[in-house]
């Protein structure tokens, strides 16, 4: 594990200006059925979009169903069986994150953190209708993060100094995978605690790689190696990335795409054969608080929370980045997900809980295909489409 102590740097402070000037046991538990329709017919499975709440009265997952165009009309709304948390000083992302919500295309799962109660909900998915099928502890305190691959499922937990946590999943029944808890012994103390929790957790496409950014709380990026077994070294291999704050990742031929918040910078990096990031690319976005990112094929697009806009990139072969351009959103950019076709992005703004929908044109452009206000959800995150 980690032992050094972490601390917040200049950039991490920075940062916490910005978005603060954006708005004022292991085994899943059975859940009962929450659901509208019977759950099993797939005929129109790839038409949902679903959007996390993150209440901390009760958590939710809202289902909207996404027309030809892009539109999307709210369908249903469904309990996770939890609680949502805030972190402490966070504005118009309670979680401060990527990936609170990930859905499972090949399995037809959708897996939520349930930030406040320290649990992950799981739900079957046909179209944009939801059946909720268990809920399981997360292995630690306020999950904010999930990472799918094949019937492996490893979940971030943010407080306590951080950990990740791993399961294996049969027909979406989570069982804690042998020496898959590590933690990762951030400074547990560091202030304000939304900029110094970790961001997310993710796996290489191969799945041989567990990554993990860790923001302001040391800059750095954390990768585990993964057995075949689902379990994982017991270090990560670490690169320390001063001053950038890395926020959320992506991955495009097996190369990592950063979103580094304390530099509002988009950055490509390639893994060693140690898991050591060895940098490619960097494109500052000249906008503010660059946090989350998104893919569509070989285009990226990061989430600007203090400016309100998507910030576009193309992505070539040696991982060199090239601008596609600046796009507008509702106030408080935040996470956001593309469709399998790579046709629709789907964007959080969390400053009034709406979702902004975009068409994608071949050369990265964005048209906007209307907007839905989220019930209950300012400041929640979370969001994955079908």
């Amino acid at each position: 594990m980690l032992t050094s102590v972490r601390r917040t740097g200049v950039a991490g402070l920075a940062l916490t200006a910005a978005l603060g000037a954006v708005g004022a046991s292991g085994t899943a538990t059975p859940a009962s059925a929450d659901h509208h329709h019977a759950v099993g017919d797939h005929h129109d499975a790839g038409r949902g979009v679903f959007v996390q709440t993150d209440d901390p009265a009760g958590n939710t997952v809202v289902a909207y169903h996404r027309a030809s165009d892009g539109s999307l009309t709210e369908a249903r709304t469904y309990a996770t069986g939890g609680l949502g948390g805030v972190l402490d000083g966070s504005v118009v992302d309670h979680l401060a994150s990527q990936g609170s919500l990930a859905l499972d295309r090949r399995h037809h799962l959708l897996y939520a953190v349930n930030a406040g109660s320290d649990t992950i909900t799981v739900f079957r998915v046909a179209g944009d209708r939801l059946r909720r099928r268990g809920v399981v502890a997360s292995g630690g305190s306020f999950p904010v993060s999930i990472a799918v691959h094949h019937h492996l499922v490893y979940v971030l937990n943010a407080r306590d100094g951080g950990d990740v946590q791993g399961f294996r999943s049969t027909s979406g029944r989570l069982v804690r995978i042998p020496r898959s808890h590590r933690p990762l012994g951030l400074d547990a103390s560091a202030a304000p605690e939304f900029v110094n929790t970790p961001g997310q957790v993710s796996f290489s496409p191969d799945g041989s790689r567990l990554v993990v950014t860790t923001k302001a709380n040391g800059d750095d990026v954390d990768v585990f190696a993964v057995s075949r077994h689902g379990s994982l070294s017991r270090s990560p291999t670490v690169t320390s990335l001063p001053g950038a704050v890395p926020f959320a990742a992506g991955w495009h031929r097996g190369r990592l795409v950063l979103a580094e918040a304390g530099t509002s910078s988009v950055a490509t990096f390639r893994l060693d054969h140690r898991g050591h990031l060895r940098a490619i690319a960097t494109a500052a976005t000249g906008q503010v608080a660059t946090c989350w990112i998104s893919r569509s094929g070989n285009r990226f697009f990061a989430s600007n929370a203090g400016s309100g806009t998507l910030s576009g990139y193309r992505v070539d072969l040696r991982g060199r980045l090239t601008s596609l351009g600046t796009t507008s959103t509702d106030p408080g950019t935040v996470d956001a997900t593309v469709t399998p076709d790579g046709r629709f992005l789907y964007v959080q703004a969390g400053e009034a809980g709406q979702v902004d929908a975009y068409r994608i044109a071949r050369n990265g452009s964005l048209t906007p295909r209307g907007s839905v206000t989220v019930p209950g959800a300012a400041g929640g995150e979370g969001i994955a489409a079908g």
